[in-house]
């Protein structure tokens, strides 16, 4: 073979080499492009589910604090409502601590407005049957304005008596007393010790004869059980 054919053969040899060094290049370029764009597919779709998963428990937890926040709004209502109902009972304790009863130990016997023969008319207060020398108390605070003998002037039939002002423009009055332990002028609190029971002036028994009246003198008596459970006191 003559060298010119030689060296053709030689250069297309080399030619032929390189187009397959070329094609096996694309070919790997090729496989290449398609990794990367395979490998972008699961990384776009991951980030788009991350950011729906993200939405989920954002929307999740605001639904979270939303009923949370109104399980605290009922809990404070009810909690308020029970203050409320707390609170009138202790109202209504309150008030009734102002007006005591004025004796302990009692048992109820003539009531107000009750007919009978030793009366002028009707009675005109309510009998505490207790026995003599009981504590008598004031029922509510004031000041005394009739102590002593005589129904302290509304007359003998009420014995030793006391009469005493309250600040509400109504008067409460002790009768049949065997002691009294004030003066007219003092004053006094709801609950002090202003005398003992007893039997005196027109008394079938040892009591105490209470009355409310709308001034000092006798004559102007109103129901007291009545009164005194208008100011939260149940006797």
């Amino acid at each position: 073979m003559s060298p010119r054919v030689t060296s053709r053969s030689s250069r297309t040899a080399l030619l032929r080499t390189r187009a397959a060094v070329l094609a096996a290049g694309l070919g790997a370029s090729a496989v290449l492009g398609a990794g990367v764009a395979a490998a972008a597919t699961p990384t776009a779709t991951t980030a788009a589910t991350t950011a729906v998963s993200g939405s989920a428990h954002a929307v999740q937890a605001q639904a979270a604090a939303q009923a949370k926040a109104a399980e605290l709004a009922k809990k404070a209502a009810t909690a308020k409502a029970a203050q409320a109902k707390q609170a009138k009972p202790a109202a209504a304790k309150k008030k009734a601590a102002s007006w005591v009863a004025p004796v302990k130990g009692y048992t109820k016997t003539a009531s107000f407005a009750q007919n009978g023969a030793r009366w002028q008319s009707t009675h005109s207060g309510q009998d505490f049957a207790v026995p003599v020398g009981t504590k008598v108390v004031a029922a509510h605070g004031g000041t005394v304005v009739k102590a002593g003998g005589n129904g302290a002037g509304d007359g003998p039939a009420y014995g030793n008596a006391v009469v005493i002002k309250h600040g509400n423009g109504s008067y409460s009055q002790y009768a049949h007393l065997s002691k009294v332990n004030v003066r007219i002028g003092q004053v006094v609190a709801a609950g002090q010790q202003i005398a003992l029971s007893g039997n005196t002036g027109n008394s079938s028994g040892p009591h105490l004869h209470f009355e409310i009246r709308t001034t000092p003198n006798y004559g102007t008596a109103v129901d007291p059980i009545a009164f005194l459970r208008g100011q939260g006191l149940s006797l």
